[in-house]
C-alpha cells in the first residue's frame, strides 16, 4: 500500500490550502478562525470514533481524511499568523514519538508494554512540569 509519490501529495495538499487561503481563494475558508472550526473537528473525531466502533475501514478512511483536513486548516491558518505551520506541527511530533520510545529510540530497557506505558506517562508529566 506504501506509495512511492507520498511526499508529491503531501506537497500537493499544502499547496492546495495555500491556495484556498489565497487572495483568489475560498472566501469562507478564508474567514474562519480555529476557534470557528472547533465544532467540525469535533464532529469529524465522532465520525470516525463511531466507523472505528463499526470496524467500517472505508469510513474509517474517509473520516481520517476530514480528520487531516482539520489539521491542515489549523496549520495554514496558524502560518497566515506566522505563528507554525505543518512541518512545526510534524516536527514537534517527531520530537515527541522519540522522546517517549527511549525503548526504541535510546537506551531505556523495557519488558513489558505495561513498562511502556508507564514510562511514557513519567516522560509525559515530566513535560508538562517542563512547560
Amino acid at each position: 500500500m506504501y506509495r512511492h509519490d507520498n511526499k508529491t501529495k503531501f506537497i500537493e495538499l499544502k499547496k492546495l490550502f495555500k491556495t484556498l487561503h489565497s487572495p483568489k481563494g475560498c472566501l469562507w475558508d478564508k474567514k474562519q478562525t480555529h476557534r470557528t472550526l472547533m465544532p467540525y473537528l469535533k464532529e469529524e473525531s465522532a465520525e470516525f470514533i463511531s466507523a472505528l466502533k463499526d470496524n467500517n475501514f472505508k469510513h474509517m478512511k474517509e473520516e481520517l481524511g476530514d480528520i487531516l483536513l482539520q489539521v491542515m486548516f489549523h496549520c495554514q491558518i496558524a502560518s497566515k499568523e506566522n505563528r507554525f505551520d505543518v512541518e512545526d506541527v510534524i516536527e514537534g511530533l517527531i520530537e515527541k514519538l522519540k522522546r517517549r520510545h527511549p525503548h526504541v529510540f535510546g537506551k531505556t530497557k523495557v519488558k513489558s508494554a505495561r513498562q511502556i506505558i508507564k514510562n511514557w506517562n513519567k516522560i509525559k508529566l515530566l513535560e508538562k512540569a517542563e512547560v
